[in-house]
């Protein structure tokens, strides 16, 4: 049976990896490995100044204390699965949140599925989109449509191959609609994500400053043949981006020789 190893960042108890087990768990032989707190935004990183503690919480199921997702690849791939053998595909989700644009970057969702393809295993990052984020998890949000769309490009990927090259990965985003109003899949471009000031300034009970950083809105660039992930959300698609973990600038190769 073929098998597939599971992480998020939201925690190893959030309502998207609940989901998502449920999606998958019928058509391979599943192990979970998720940090035991959110860790929503902590990038790509890997915790090198303490040890780190993996717990049992159930069959095959782990929790590690305070690990970040990409903690929670490398100690799993190794110590989980030994003699050479690796998970057939590492699904990373369900984020609740979109992983859009150069947010990708800030992604543990998404770091997650880096890490796995850097050690030679295929890899999926995926996302729930919400219209209001709070009040989409506090009414329930199903995740029928991404439980349904996981499935299928899980199975395709298990029954076929991979179907790009090595340290790549999927990034697939869910719109916020129920899965009757979805109209289609479409392989999209990373969007080109537009930031402000999203911070407040406070004084704690001693007079001391602290600040508190919110979630910025969904605002991006629109792109000239409306082919982005932002676009195909909007539009009610699923967006299927392929990322690739080469972040060279081959285009300005020759202008910083000149330069230089």
């Amino acid at each position: 049976m073929k098998q597939i190893l599971i992480t998020n960042d939201d925690g190893f108890d959030a309502i998207g990896i609940k989901a998502l087990i449920k999606a998958l768990s019928p058509i391979a032989k599943l192990t979970v490995v998720a940090p035991a707190k959110n860790k929503s935004a902590c990038g790509h990183s890997l915790t090198l100044d303490k040890p780190l503690r993996m717990e049992n919480v159930k069959d095959d199921f782990y929790k590690i204390d305070d690990g970040s997702p990409t903690d929670c690849m490398f100690i799993s791939i190794h110590n989980l699965f030994k003699d050479g053998y690796k998970p057939d595909l590492v699904v990373s989700g369900i984020n609740v949140g979109a992983n859009m644009g150069e947010d990708i970057t800030y992604s543990g969702t998404a770091a997650a599925a880096m890490e796995a393809v850097l050690h030679g295993i295929p890899a999926i990052a995926i996302s729930q989109v919400c219209k209001d984020r709070c009040n989409d998890i506090k009414n329930g949000w199903d995740f029928e449509l991404a439980k349904d769309i996981i499935s299928k490009i899980a199975k395709k990927i298990l029954k076929d191959e991979f179907p790009i090259g090595k340290r790549k990965f999927l990034n697939i985003n869910i719109p916020p609609i129920k899965k009757d109003e979805c109209k289609g899949i479409k392989i999209t471009k990373a969007g080109y994500r537009e930031y402000g000031n999203d911070t407040s300034r406070h004084l704690n009970p001693r007079g001391e400053e602290y600040y508190w950083i919110g979630l910025h809105p969904l605002i991006w660039k629109e792109s000239k043949n409306k082919d982005c992930d932002f676009e195909a959300i909007k539009a009610n698609y699923v967006s299927i981006s392929p990322i690739k973990l080469d972040m060279t600038s081959y285009e300005d190769i020759n202008r910083l020789n000149e330069w230089i």
